[in-house]
This record gives C-alpha cells, structure tokens and sequence, in this order.
C-alpha cells in the first residue's frame, strides 16, 4: 500500500500519461495523445509490412469483456481461450501456437509482459476497458521493438479522459458486475492535462471460474516550452481468479456440464507500474523520445494435487473429474523490471533524396523470485512446509537498433534496418546458496523492406528480416547442453493494401522459417535446438461503406503449411501440424448506423487444430499433463446494439455465442469450453 500512495503521488505530480508530440499541436493548445509504435507520423503506408488497426470504434462495436474478444477479430491472430475474462495472454500469430510466446506485447510502447528473458510471459493481460485502441505490426517493421518479435508486436493504446466525469456500469451473465469512473481535466491553455480510469469487476464467471478485479491508471502530460513534453503514467491492478490448469472430461464436455473441474484453485495477481515519457523536439527534422519504465508485479497460483493413488473419480453426476488429495502447492512468482528507451529521430537529404533514420537503444534488467510451497486444506494459502524452491532468475539486455528509410521517389521507398540484443541470464538458488549460474548471448537482426504506390488503391509492400525469441533461463541453465543461439526464424512478407471511396482492404502473403525452434506448447523451458519448422499463409482484410448506413468487414487467414521439420520423440513427428496453428480463421462484421441507434453482427470461425505435435485425432484423456488431440472447428456469432438517448446518456447491450455453441476453446491438463451463449447490459453518463 506504501507503494502504491507513493506512486500516485509521483503520477499526479508529474501529470501521468503519455507524451506529447510537436506535430499534434493546433491553436487551441496541445492535444494529448499516445507515442504509437508506429511511429511520429502515425501513417501506416510508410511501414514495410502488414499492419492492422482497431479503433475505439471497433472496440465499442465488439463489446469485449477482454482482449482476446478484439485480438481475435484480427486477421492472422488466434485465441486460445481459457476463461472470458482473459485473466492471462493466449494468443498465436500467423500459425505460431497460442501462448508460445513469440509476440511482443506493448501498452503505449512499454512491455508488459511479466517476464521476457526470465520467466513465463502470460501472466498479465491489460484490461481492454480502458484502451482506445490496438495496433498489430508484423513484418520488418516490428525489428524496432523487441525482442519476441518472431509473430510482430501487438500494441495497447490506453484512454486520455476528456474533460468532466463520466460514470459507466454493466451487469450480464454470470452475475457479472462492473462499474467504471473516467475523469480528466486540463488547463485553458491545454499544454498540462490529467486523467483517471478506474474500474471494478466481479463475477461468479462461466463454469463457476469466479474472478474480483480492480484496476486503475493515472495518467496525463505537461507541455515545457515549445520543445519539450513530459508525460508519465500510473497503473494498478489486481485480481483474484478461481482459475486452474484443469479442464472437463470428455464425457463431461459432450454432455454440457458447467462445473468448475478445479474449484479450490486460484490464481492470484497484483501488479504496479510506472511510465515516464519526454518528447524533445530539436529541430524541425530532429526528435528524441525517451521513456522509462518500471514494474512490480505479483503472482501466486494455489493449486490442488491430485490423489497419487487414484488421480481420477467419478462424480455424483456420473463424470469422470480429478480426484484431489488435501495437500495444496503454492507456485508462487514475483516479477520486476526496470528499462530506459531512448529513439533519436533524423529526416535528411542525404543522396538528393528524401530520407528519415532513427537510431535507438534500450537498457532493460529483470528479475523473477521464484518459489514453491506447500499447505493443506486447512489452512490454504498458509504454507506449513519450508520451500520446495527458492531461487532468483535474473538477465540484464542492451538493444541498440538502427534504421533508415529512402524515399528514393513520391511512391517508392526502401527501408533498412538492423538490431542487435545482447543479454545475460542468472540463476541463483537462494536455499543452497553461493554464486550465480550465467548464461550470454548476442544476436544480430538485420531486416529490409520496400513500399511501392501506384495508385491511392494499390500499394505494395514487402520485407524480409530475422527475429528472435530468447529461451528463459529455465531453458539455459541448469540442463545438460545448453544452446549457443536463441530461438530464431526468418520472416518474409509481400503484400498489397489500398483504400478509396467507401473500399479498404489488404492482402499479405508470409513466411516463417525456423532453424532452432522451441517446441510449442512448451516455450522457454525447453532446448531450442530442438529442429526446424516452417509457416506458410496468406491473410486478407476487406471493408466497404454502404451509402445506407451499413459498413462490411471481413477477413480470412490461410496457412496450409505449419509443420514440424524433424521427428521430435515423443513430441511431433516430422511434417505434422503445429499445436493451436488452425488451417482456417475468419471473421465476418455487419454493422449498422442510424441516427443514435448503432448495431452489428459479428461471426468468427476457428478451423479445427491440434493440441499437440503429435496430431492424434482423438483427444489423450489418460495423462494429467497437458493434453492432444484434435479440436473440431466452430464459429462464434454476437449481437451488439448502443443507443445514445442524449448526448450525455448511452445505452449498450451485447447477446455473446447467440447460437450457444458447445466448442473446445483450448486443452490443457482437460477440455476448456468455450463460453456458453451470455448477455450484458449497461449505461455511461458523462457528466
């Protein structure tokens, strides 16, 4: 709590929020805005890869109760989901499978990732409440972030308040409740302004998979003279989720049943982070933006261990269910990260041409406690046995990052670019004692990439770079044969986008071809020398305004070829199918507009995937590890509506799953279902 009061403090002092930039001034004054990963200029055309863009008002049309209800309406994003409220990150990127790590996470251009050189990085998932915006980069664009950029980088944009309070509330399903208060204020002059979002959730959740939320971002910026702007921002997050590892039975998913498989797990997090932003406008042509950031963050996971006799039972209900014992294991990790980022940004006319470099280096250090612990049922929660582990995983990462762009004509440029990531790893059993094992590596990223217009409706566009994922420490020390390389691929993607009059689209041909991938579903605690893997797939977007108040989206993801390079004993078999790297993936919106009333309807079709390498096809019921086996394809469709009775009163409501599909959303140690057809109500008042 002393934390906490501390950093509010320091938020509010500083005027918490994202900086400010030079182009966004006009004569009323500084608007405040979000530093965007793509860039000062914020055009897509000039990137040399496949970009996609969720607006508020796109977010505002799907209603979403998490992140995966929008990411899932990206082209090339698949979701794994294990629970609606999205507690943890499970997402796959162009056939990489879900949760594999492999995609950088961003809010406002900071990781958010718990732990990305040490330690699993899922744990923590922004709440989509108070973002007004997602941006998905893929292709050599993503090489000036990272690392984990292999499947691009998915970045939140977080609220600015306007002026005045607005009040919101929803309540649906599940006995779900949540309340919302925004609250902003600027000066008259506009160069300082502050906000507040704070939001309260709770709900019996679907399958009795309970969750209590609360979270809270201070943010806002001050404008220093006509060069500088500094920002800063805030944030505070917990949640108490009923949520386990365990899934149904086949016996019990085929006949519907909604009890929680794992009722006395839970999974407890609290997390505090701090940003601080400054925007140094040289020169017309020069530009420096800097930004520190800090996190600490929490996560225990208090789950049940099954009868070593006899893991299984059978219920009253007739189920086969797990069988647990009375001993609950505490695996129980904190996380904290300290980083400082500084991009130097050029425009010149070297060659007689038009060009822009940017030059950039980050300094980033981690550290994860990880320790497990045992209690009864009794007393859970209340160890009474001394640590079954206790040891100190650290890295500490230089990045330095370079790149120019040629505008070698109006409608053609070139793009060169090229990273280099050093880092160590450390691990320090606190139990035994003495000195750290370490672990070093660099790896050098060149990337290139071409953008060509002919005309307002084609532009073309390709690159081809080399990413990287780190493996943890986990996966480097304390094993027999360590590796000399991170996990590695090299990415190529062409395409063509274009927009006129009422029509949008793109279309984007890739490639991923690993020569040391980590095994999937395992990442970052395994070898990643373990063999190649190659992804092949071509995505599209399409949108058209009607002139009659309707507006068509649709998108579709094709990846015939996401196989296995070499036999895996025990794990995949040489050409089979990636796990979670669906064939298929589409989405269809139909979304109407007139006067106050605003409505859509939403399809989402999820072609059928494998749970493991191994591409069994039927589901392997008999282990207590994680599951295979095949998952049949399903479709989602939801009904969305608003309506503005003033101008300061909004109604809103949504019928989620409005078919009440039963469907394998994900397998892990048993079936997760995927959410039963639900509703939701709610009101905003801006005061």
């Amino acid at each position: 709590m002393r934390k906490l009061l501390w950093c509010v403090g320091l938020s509010i002092a500083m005027g918490g929020g994202s900086s400010l930039r030079a182009e966004e001034r006009d004569d009323a004054g500084i608007r405040l805005d979000t530093i965007t990963v793509l860039g000062r200029r914020q055009d897509a055309s000039l990137l040399p890869g496949s970009v996609a863009v969720v607006t508020e008002e796109m977010i505002r049309q799907v209603q979403p109760r998490s992140t995966e209800d929008v990411l899932r309406r990206v082209p090339g994003i698949y979701v794994k989901g294990e629970e609606e409220n999205a507690v943890v990150v499970n997402v796959g990127v162009r056939g990489l499978p879900a949760g594999d790590y492999k995609t950088l996470v961003l809010e406002d251009g900071v990781p958010i990732q718990p732990g990305i050189f040490v330690g699993n990085s899922r744990y923590y998932n922004p709440r989509i409440q108070r973002m007004s915006g997602v941006e998905v980069l893929k292709g050599a664009s993503s090489l000036r972030h990272g690392p984990n950029t292999i499947g691009g980088v998915i970045n939140f944009l977080s609220k600015t308040p306007e002026d005045g309070v607005s009040v919101g509330g929803r309540v649906g399903s599940w006995e779900t409740r949540e309340g919302s208060v925004e609250a902003g204020a600027s000066t008259e002059a506009g160069d300082v302004r502050i906000g507040v979002i704070a939001t309260r959730a709770r709900s019996d959740g679907f399958m009795d998979k309970s969750y209590d939320m609360t979270d809270l971002m201070v943010k806002g910026g001050v404008a220093i003279g006509d060069q500088h702007y500094v920002g800063a921002k805030f944030l505070y997050y917990e949640t108490d989720a009923n949520i386990s590892y365990r899934g149904l039975f086949p016996d019990a998913y085929r006949a519907g049943a909604q009890f929680n498989p794992a009722p006395d797990d839970w999974f407890l997090t609290e997390r505090i982070a701090f940003d601080l932003r400054h925007d140094w406008q040289i020169s017309p042509d020069i530009s420096l933006q800097t930004l520190a950031y800090w996190s600490d963050m929490n996560r225990d996971y208090w789950r049940f261990l099954l009868n070593a006799e006899s893991p299984t039972t059978v219920n009253a209900d007739g189920f086969r269910v797990w069988n647990y014992g009375d001993e609950v294991q505490g695996n129980n990790r904190s996380f904290e990260r300290l980083g400082f980022d500084s991009r130097l940004t050029v425009r010149h006319a070297t060659f007689g041409i038009e060009n822009e470099s940017e030059l950039g280096v980050r300094v980033m250090g981690e550290e994860m406690l990880d320790q497990t612990v045992r209690a009864d049922r009794a007393t859970p929660r209340q160890p009474n046995q001394p640590l079954l582990r206790d040891r100190l995983d650290s890295a500490e990462s230089l990045a330095v990052f370079a790149q120019n762009r040629f505008d070698v004509t109006e409608a053609f440029s070139l793009t060169a670019g090229l990273r280099v990531e050093t880092y160590e790893q450390k691990r320090k059993d606190l139990r035994r004692g003495g000195p750290s094992d370490r672990f070093s590596n660099t790896e050098v990223m060149p990337g290139v990439g071409a953008t060509c217009r002919f005309a307002p409706l084609a532009q073309t566009f390709g690159s081809v770079y080399r990413a990287f994922a780190p493996p943890l420490v986990g996966s480097v020390i304390g094993v027999d044969s360590p590796p000399t390389d991170a996990e590695t691929s090299v990415n190529i993607e062409a395409g063509v986008r274009g927009a006129e009059g009422r029509l949008d689209y793109e279309v984007t041909a890739f490639q991923m071809d690993f020569s040391n991938q980590v095994d999937p579903g395992v990442s970052g605690i395994r070898d990643p020398n373990e063999g190649s893997a190659l992804i092949q797939g071509v995505e599209g977007a399409l949108g058209y305004d009607f002139d009659n108040g309707f507006r068509l989206g649709a998108n579709v993801t094709w990846i015939p070829t996401a196989e296995f390079g070499e036999d895996r004993p025990g794990e995949a078999l040489k050409g089979n199918r990636l796990p979670y790297s669906p064939e298929w993936m589409g989405n269809l919106s139909l979304g109407y507009q007139v006067g106050r009333l605003e409505m859509a309807l939403l399809l989402n079709v999820v072609g059928e995937a494998y749970g493991d390498g191994m591409n069994a096809k039927d589901l392997t019921t008999e282990k207590s590890g994680t599951w295979g086996g095949l998952m049949s394809s399903y479709y989602t469709l939801d009904l969305t509506g608003r309506y503005a009775v003033t101008p300061n009163l909004s109604l809103f409501g949504a019928i989620k799953n409005l078919t009440d599909e039963l469907y394998i959303a994900g397998l892990r140690q048993g079936i997760y279902v995927g959410p039963e057809r639900n509703f939701e109500v709610g009101a905003r008042y801006t005061f």
